[in-house]
């Protein structure tokens, strides 16, 4: 079996995770869920009107040829906050790219914040994800991401590593804010440019779409400054838009908590508090 021309094809792991609420009697009801393979759903007790769900992937982890895919389907009138129960972690990968799609949809006046904790890309890593939220007329999201470039406690530097990710909200099937992120090796070697990572080992990016998000932006730029985070605010049309760079996972964090915190009006999911989070 060593002598093998091609390793022989590893098993890969599969999960698939569906739920959808309704308004029901002035509270949001859990209509529908589904789960398959390594995809998990968990409906924590939550004090108050906003019900959270936590996505988790029981394989611990992500390596090439692995498929997550996440789903939400709010109804009309539904608010709801999703997170993930822990970091994500893109293991080496010598079988292509890993893949992950998220989808949700959000009804007239509903409200969607997504806020997944981070991804961490270790070396040899190669991880492919979409992320794809339609939004009725007048409903809203929150959401966020964020990247870790190995693990910095342990003093690790990422040389070689691929992350193919693109996001995309649209409101009545019209895109309201694209964008695609690409890191690969060529960008890890030049990680010092300010046209790049600026030498930043964490990076997190949050979105805000809803009318009047872009009032938002004032108070972004006067929160408390993170020590070694660096915050850059734009906002338009209904659009928030802010970016961090960070020295490592802790600092990005908290100043991405936040960020999250004033643009939600509420605390964090309570899985995050486990990351060192106040």
């Amino acid at each position: 079996m060593f002598d093998l021309p091609q390793p022989p094809a590893m098993q890969r792991a599969k999960g698939r995770a569906f739920a959808s609420f309704t308004l029901r009697d002035g509270a949001v009801r859990l209509a529908d869920l589904a789960q398959a393979g390594s995809a998990k759903i968990m409906l924590p007790r939550i004090a108050g009107p906003v019900p959270e769900v936590v996505f988790l992937n029981t394989s611990g982890g992500l390596t090439g040829g692995d498929l997550l895919e996440l789903s939400l389907d709010l109804a009309p009138g539904v608010r709801l906050s999703a997170t993930t129960q822990t970091a994500e972690r893109a293991y080496a990968s010598n079988q292509g790219a890993a893949t992950v799609r998220v989808t949700a949809s959000v009804g007239t006046g509903g409200r969607l914040d997504w806020l997944p904790q981070e991804t961490i890309l270790f070396e040899a890593s190669n991880l492919t994800r979409r992320t794809v939220i339609d939004l009725a007329d007048d409903a809203s999201c929150l959401t966020s991401e964020s990247l870790v470039l190995g693990r910095t406690a342990m003093g690790e530097v990422i040389h070689s590593a691929h992350l193919n990710d693109h996001r995309l909200i649209r409101r009545l099937g019209r895109p309201v804010w694209a964008e695609s992120f690409r890191i690969d090796p060529a960008v890890l070697a030049r990680r010092q440019s300010p046209a790049l990572l600026d030498g930043a080992n964490a990076l997190g990016v949050v979105a805000f779409v809803a009318q009047g998000a872009e009032d938002a932006a004032a108070a972004l730029l006067n929160l408390p400054a993170v020590p070694g985070a660096r915050l850059a605010v734009s906002g338009w049309d209904g659009r928030c838009l802010a970016r961090v760079l960070a020295p490592d996972g802790l600092t990005l964090r908290k100043q991405m908590a936040q960020i999250i915190k004033t643009l939600s009006a509420r605390p964090l999911p309570r899985v995050w508090l486990s990351g060192g989070t106040l």
